[in-house]
């Protein structure tokens, strides 16, 4: 506020004033500082605390009018003008424990001190290293001056008012000061009195009968707490191995592995098994405590991986969904830690109300707010999903939130969907591994089939997979035995044992394997389905990366090609005349392997075309480096910068341009492998931005294979006995099964769970006094 203020009475000296404010009738006593232009003010009404400028323009000169400009002082709890005003003894005890918790109040302060050495002026400054020599020293940023924290809080009979009052300026004398002061007695003794305030009084602690009790009492907590430890690496291992908790019908004769798992420690340990039995926190509440430790044990972990997701540089996501008893997404988190490892993070099963985008996209987004803060919010540089028609346009409005989570389709998932589209439309081929079904169905139907197999061919035949397009294994076992398989057929078919549809369909299944056409597709595909293996085997590798990926795709179509070239070959042995005869072709050879292998070349290069944010990867192949020497990749770069924004363009281009010219980088294989050099070389300064574009590469997931594991471990886990099991209590078991190695690496695990656990109900018989 400004007033006018006409009636100024000076009342000792130059320093100090009482003023009046005609409007309202307000009293201050004013107190200049410094000049006669700068003052502290204090309101006797209430005590409040001001500071006012005062000033006297011309027309004011030679009168007793001065225009004041006063301003309000928002003051901590334990600043100094706030103890000064307000004293600590007249303080709550509420306000006095949060007064001592905060400690003192350590402001920069304007302190500057004119001084000469040796003849040579020099000017001493206030530097915010002096309140770490002295864990006592306060400041007030109103005075600039140096006070004693404890001393302002008791001020024992005494107590230096310099300390307290006055404060002290003196910086060339601050530490002799210091060190006298904290010699007194009147500070040693606040000081005591600061460091007992909130404990109980030193009279009670030396109590004989109080030490007793706080021994016997931590004994008892040290034994609860070892015996928790006990259960807590039971409900582990039965986490890691699947195993269930309880019983099928929770009776006494079937108890369950984790109680038999309880009586069987026991019965090693007798401490546990005195404890068990006797001990009143743990009767009867083996079975309820089990869910408070999973939330515990999940929350351990959870609060682990956020760490570590947040220490990371960037942060990638892999979502898929499945259908259970509704359907649930897995989000599983991907980063580099900090011993710059590639780790694959189960987080959670989320459950939906509905499979939109705006309902996925919203569970989402509920999950990453609870692992990336606000300011965090571009770590996150990706989002992969299988690109099943429930999660279209979810991407877009994640992207909306987190712009920089660039889109990836599962690359695993589209491999699958190029050997489908190349084998589906081709009708003599999708005849031939609906064909190639009927073995492993015809032996699946009958246990004497079965045995049969077993005697003659020595090899099951496996069903199709529902997870993904998988016929490679069928393939093989009916290529290599094909002849065995033939007398297995001819062999059930003159027993007198087996029914006529028996007979039938093994007289059919015979003739299919004599026919040329079906042994010229199966010798075709038993060329092509290794190299489709091979390469789905590196697309799940958890340490894959984008610019491994796009040597890998290249060695792919460069195999398929070479397949299609040497087609001539296979027309040739399929041909060849056997013991056995063959039923005549219909089908051109030739034509059909060149319209398969064109398929697959085609969508191949369709699909895994690198575009925007994806050509980063390019320029960091290894084999294209002497290419790059003599032709510089700008285009590629430019994308990657627009798609990175986070990375320096110049420094980039003179790093790459460097890398490009060394011999020593062109035998790296993949972006993995370029980092640990650069890591274990201690490059990671001097090739800072190709560091950022590494780590930012290796980040970006190209599949979804970890989340569909973590679906084959949630089948597991949520078998027909436990479908009802709640959703916190499934995500603690899958936690556990998923991240056992996780669990095992976490410094003090089980008592960091105790202490949640102990902390949930205010547990007094596992907390120590």
């Amino acid at each position: 506020m400004i007033v006018m203020m006409e009636h100024v009475k000076e009342e000792t000296d130059a320093e100090s004033f009482n003023i009046k404010e005609e409007t309202d009738g307000e009293s201050f006593t004013v107190k200049e500082e410094t000049d006669s232009e700068s003052f502290t003010i204090k309101e006797e009404t209430d005590a409040e605390s001001f500071t006012i400028t005062a000033e006297n323009t011309e027309e004011q000169k030679g009168t007793d009018q001065w225009r004041l400009e006063v301003k309000y002082l928002e003051m901590k709890e334990n600043s100094v003008l706030s103890l000064q005003n307000y004293p600590f003894a007249s303080r709550s005890d509420e306000e006095k424990i949060r007064i001592k918790e905060l400690g003192p109040d350590q402001p920069n302060l304007n302190i500057q001190q004119q001084s000469s050495d040796r003849g040579r002026p020099y000017t001493r400054s206030f530097s915010r290293t002096t309140y770490g020599k002295r864990n006592w020293l306060a400041g007030c940023d109103v005075s600039h001056a140096f006070y004693c924290f404890p001393c302002l809080l008791f001020q024992s009979p005494g107590t230096e008012t310099l300390w307290t009052t006055k404060g002290f300026r003196d910086l060339k004398h601050l530490s002799e000061r210091c060190k006298r002061h904290e010699s007194s007695r009147s500070h040693l003794e606040n000081a005591m009195k600061l460091q007992f305030f909130g404990k109980l009084s030193i009279a009670e602690q030396l109590d004989e009968g109080y030490r007793i009790g706080i021994k016997r009492h931590n004994e008892e907590v040290t034994k609860n707490r070892h015996i928790l430890s006990r259960i807590i690496d039971c409900v582990k291992f039965c986490g890691a191995f699947e195993l269930a908790l309880h019983g099928h019908d929770g009776s006494s004769d079937n108890p369950g592995i984790f109680r038999g798992l309880v009586d069987f420690v026991a019965s090693l340990d007798g401490v546990l098994k005195e404890q068990l039995e006797n001990a009143a926190v743990f009767k009867g509440t083996l079975e309820t405590m089990q869910n408070e430790l999973l939330d515990c044990m999940l929350s351990v972990v959870r609060e682990h991986i956020i760490q570590e997701a947040q220490t990371s540089a960037f942060l990638s996501i892999q979502v898929d969904e499945t259908i259970d008893i509704a359907t649930q997404l897995v989000l599983v988190l991907r980063y580099i830690d900090a011993k710059s490892n590639v780790q694959e993070r189960f987080f959670a099963f989320i459950p939906l109300n509905s499979t939109t985008a705006d309902s996925i996209a919203t569970a989402l987004k509920e999950h990453l707010e609870v692992i990336l803060p606000e300011d965090q919010k571009s770590k996150l540089i990706s989002q992969a999903y299988d690109g099943s028609s429930a999660l279209r346009g979810v991407q877009r409005k994640i992207q909306d939130v987190y712009p920089n989570a660039h889109y990836i389709h599962c690359y695993a998932h589209q491999l699958d969907q190029i050997v489908q589209q190349a084998t589906s439309y081709i009708p003599k081929v999708r005849i031939f591994f609906s064909d190639l079904e009927g073995f492993a169905s015809f032996f699946t139907r009958s246990t004497k089939r079965t045995d049969v197999l077993d005697k003659v061919v020595a090899r099951r035949l496996p069903t199709s997979s529902g997870v993904r397009w998988n016929h490679s294994l069928p393939i093989d076992i009916v290529f290599e035995h094909r002849e065995d398989l033939i007398r297995c057929f001819e062999t059930i078919r003159d027993s007198s044992g087996f029914d006529p549809v028996s007979i039938r369909e093994s007289v059919a299944l015979a003739m299919l394997l004599e026919d040329q056409d079906f042994t010229f597709l199966l010798q075709l595909f038993h060329k092509i389905m290794p190299h489709v293996d091979l390469f789905y085997a590196k697309l799940q590798k958890k340490d894959i990366d984008s610019v491994h990926i796009k040597g890998s795709i290249e060695q792919f179509q460069l195999d398929i090609q070479n397949v299609r070239n040497s087609f001539h070959s296979l027309v040739d042995q399929s041909s060849e005349g056997g013991s056995r005869p063959k039923r005549r072709r219909s089908l051109n050879p030739e034509g059909v392997a060149a319209e398969v292998c064109d398929a697959i070349l085609k969508h191949t290069k369709e699909r895994f075309f690198f575009t925007n944010h994806l050509v980063s990867a390019t320029l960091l192949q290894a084999d294209r480096f002497a290419e790059y020497t003599n032709v510089f990749p700008e285009d590629a770069v430019s994308k990657t910068l627009k798609a990175y924004p986070v990375l320096c363009g110049s420094k980039l281009k003179t790093e790459l341009s460097l890398i490009y010219h060394k011999e020593e980088f062109r035998s790296c294989c993949g972006a993995v492998d370029l980092l640990r050099l650069f890591m274990e070389n201690s490059l990671e300064e001097v090739f800072s931005e190709t560091v950022t574009l590494l780590k930012i590469l290796i980040t970006t997931p190209m599949t979804t294979g970890e989340a569909e594991r973590c679906f084959s471990t949630l089948k597991r886990i949520k078998t027909f006995l436990r479908n009802n099991v709640t959703q916190e209590r499934l995500n603690a078991l899958a936690m556990l099964s998923m991240e056992k190695r996780l669990v095992t690496e976490i410094n003090d695990f089980n008592q960091k769970v105790i202490e949640k656990f102990a902390s949930l109900k205010e547990r007094a018989n596992f907390l120590f006094k």
